[in-house]
């Protein structure tokens, strides 16, 4: 890697790299980072390199719900207090701690690691469709909550797998959509707007 003539050091080039490949991380900040680390304590380095290191040794996948975990099952799946009828479908295992912080949630999840993009090449058989229809068959499921994002590739996710799970007879929901708290009418966009109406409830 050379600037005007001035040349990079091969594991400064290399780390750059690296860390560009990361979602969100520009050539930029990945820069910034590398020198950042590079005038870091080697102590830290050695510890960061270390976490790293052991999210891949030891993180697997829950067989069940997909979930990020050391041990499997989850212990989500585990916890004989959640409700073993309800289901919850998400994304990205990410979107279990936003769920989980709400305290309102009780179920069990499914984690997709990812949702229907054909602009990305990810169709149905990329994500973790079929597990979910085998646990649907062979459990007691009388819920399945669809917690896509309420985008173009979240909302045509949730329509295939709805389409999949109806004539399954169970209960299909979605999460409610609407206007967030301290939100004003005026600056709601019409799609927004539109489900907060739909959505309405009883006062």
């Amino acid at each position: 890697m050379t600037y005007g003539g001035f040349s990079v050091a091969e594991p400064i080039r290399r780390l750059v790299d690296e860390l560009h490949k990361l979602p969100g991380i520009g050539a930029k900040t990945a820069q910034r980072l590398t020198y950042h680390l590079v005038r870091m304590p080697e102590i830290e380095a050695r510890s960061l390199a270390e976490a790293l290191l052991a999210v891949k040794d030891s993180i697997v996948l829950c067989s069940q719900c997909y979930n990020i975990t050391e041990s499997d099952p989850c212990g989500l799946c585990l916890d004989p207090q959640r409700d073993q009828t309800t289901i919850c479908v998400i994304e990205e295992a990410m979107d279990i701690l936003a769920l989980e912080r709400t305290g309102v949630y009780r179920g069990l999840y499914h984690v997709l690691h990812g949702v229907i993009s054909p602009m990305n090449g990810i169709g149905p058989d990329d994500l973790r469709i079929k597990p979910l229809l085998y646990r649907l068959k062979e459990g007691a499921i009388h819920e399945i909550v669809l917690a896509t994002n309420p985008n173009l590739e979240g909302e045509a996710t949730a329509m295939y797998l709805q389409k999949l799970i109806a004539p399954l007879g169970m209960k299909i929901t979605r999460l409610a959509r609407g206007l967030p708290m301290g939100g004003d009418l005026e600056y709601a966009d019409d799609v927004t707007l539109g489900r907060a109406i739909e959505g309405r409830e009883e006062f």
